[in-house]
């Protein structure tokens, strides 16, 4: 495979996986076109084009040229300076990585974290928030976010790897959107009576039952296992965390259990303010579901390394 085959098919497979809906997603796209043609020439140089086909600006291919070929790649959560620097020492004890890969972005695809937030209005209005209100409470987090991660030194890992070679990607939102796809079609097709049975079936898939050894399992964060699950909301994508005020509105519109892969201590408490469950299944594992299921669509004859807390279990 080639760089540009991985990178093709992940955004195509967040785009099929997508909450959403395709055609919001269509929609979404032919926005960005129509943005693009309005704005000036000089600020055509330095607009995103790869928003024009790609509406997650958290995924991209942050180094290397496209055609590459790819044979082996290493796989983690966080790619840091510290893994670039492992990759390198693999390649010079034998062991060939063509391509570092990312779940959590880095370079200008942090630095653009917040852009993806908007889709979470979307989400939102499919289980019942008002547009209006969901996008008014949505625009002031996500200018929390870009203003917290506006002075981070976002391109430490991929200076790193420019200098040592090693292309480099990352693969967010697709991979969220793969694993809130698969829990919720679980969720609505058993139809879980109490928070208990979520937990229940949370442990017995193989990233959560092996996070159970690393103290890392499901756990319900508000309220107890003992509750009524009513209609289950799986909160899992949309680039990073949620407006706290938006528990009541979850709620007013029905939903019972919320399943996460993280919560705040202030979102927690609007929670329990709002009578919502809220089942944290994990960060981590969460996001090794997400990329363990779109690495078995997206990845032919490829070896996988993994690393920073990816663990690979396969469902082909």
């Amino acid at each position: 495979m080639k760089i540009k085959d991985i990178y093709n098919k992940a955004v195509q497979r967040g785009i099929e996986l997508d909450p959403r809906g395709k055609a919001e997603v269509e929609a979404e796209l032919r926005r960005a076109k129509k943005d693009f043609e309005e704005i000036k020439d000089a600020d055509k140089k330095v607009f995103d084009k790869e928003s024009l086909t790609n509406p997650y600006a958290d995924t991209r291919i942050l180094y290397g040229e496209p055609d590459r070929d790819i044979k082996a790649v290493l796989v983690g959560i966080d790619m840091e300076v510290g893994e670039v620097l492992l990759a390198d020492r693999l390649r010079n004890s034998g062991k060939p990585v063509d391509l570092i890969i990312s779940h959590h972005p880095e370079g200008r695809a942090m630095a653009a974290l917040y852009e993806v937030m908007d889709m979470q209005s979307g989400i939102l209005l499919k289980y019942g928030v008002p547009i209006n209100v969901a996008e008014d409470l949505m625009a002031e987090r996500i200018s929390e976010v870009e203003r917290r991660i506006s002075p981070a030194n976002h391109t430490r890992a991929i200076d790193a790897a420019r200098l040592l070679d090693i292309p480099f990607m990352c693969i967010h939102t697709p991979s969220d959107n793969a694993v809130t796809d698969y829990l919720q079609k679980i969720f609505d097709d058993k139809k879980p009576g109490r928070v208990s049975d979520i937990i229940d079936i949370l442990r017995d898939i193989p990233e959560y039952k092996d996070a159970l050894n690393e103290k890392a399992g499901p756990k319900v964060f508000v309220n107890s296992e003992k509750r009524r699950a009513g209609k289950v909301f799986v909160d899992m994508t949309g680039g990073t965390g949620g407006s706290k005020n938006i528990f009541e509105k979850l709620s007013v519109a029905g939903v019972g259990t919320i399943v996460g892969m993280h919560i705040g201590e202030d979102h927690r408490k609007e929670a329990e303010k709002h009578h919502i469950n809220v089942v944290i299944a994990g960060h981590i594992s969460s996001d090794n579901l997400g990329m363990n299921l779109l690495l078995d669509s997206i990845l032919d004859n490829v070896e996988v390394i993994t690393t920073s807390g990816f663990r690979r279990f396969s469902r082909k």
